[in-house]
């Protein structure tokens, strides 16, 4: 099991990103992708989870130890696997789902993607009074000029990664066409505006 690697950040796609490690590239599964635009090809630590399956390795990684308590936590709900946990985290709104499992707002937890009515109440029922300390733990990094139309293309990709409909995503594009981001934040209005 491994706790972190510290390595060169060499990849970055909608899915995962690539950070090589004394010589050995890994195939990293995180929350956003495009919130380490600013890193690549520079040395960063992340946090890593391994999950072995019958027909896969896969590691999963995150910014912080909190970010990799939160998925941990999820994952250990009954009906929340990674990939939908990396989508309740990329939503970047900790403290609303905090506040949605002490408050018992199982509408909030639909609104993800894969999460069920009968998913959201094993949420309260296994997650209250875990996560209440968990701030939000997504790295925060400037915006950069991006080309808009590359970067908003990049976003919707790593939405589709994340598990939301393309019907879903064509009314989000169409509301951010014209404006000038880069992926990392279109991703972050994007899961704010599905999440209202």
């Amino acid at each position: 099991m491994y706790e972190y690697f510290k390595g060169i950040l060499t990849k970055i796609t909608a899915k995962y990103i690539v950070v090589e490690v004394g010589g050995l590239g890994y195939i990293l599964h995180v929350a956003n992708p495009y919130a380490y635009s600013d890193q690549l090809s520079q040395e960063l630590q992340i946090y890593v989870h391994q999950v072995v399956r019958e027909d896969a390795e896969l590691l999963y990684a995150f910014a912080t130890e909190e970010e990799k308590r939160l998925f941990l936590n999820l994952i250990s709900v009954s009906g929340i696997g990674p990939v939908s946990a990396l989508a309740i985290i990329a939503a970047d709104d900790n403290a609303g789902l905090v506040q949605a499992i002490e408050q018992k707002n199982i509408s909030y937890l639909t609104k993800f993607p894969k999460i069920g009515k009968k998913t959201a109440q094993q949420m309260l029922l296994d997650l209250e009074g875990k996560v209440g300390t968990i701030e939000n733990a997504s790295p925060r990094q400037e915006a950069q000029s991006t080309n808009e139309n590359q970067a908003l293309e990049e976003a919707m990709e790593a939405m589709l990664a994340l598990g939301y409909k393309a019907a879903e995503l064509k009314k989000i594009k169409k509301f951010f066409e014209g404006t000038s981001d880069t992926a990392e934040n279109y991703i972050k209005s994007a899961l704010k505006m599905l999440m209202k």
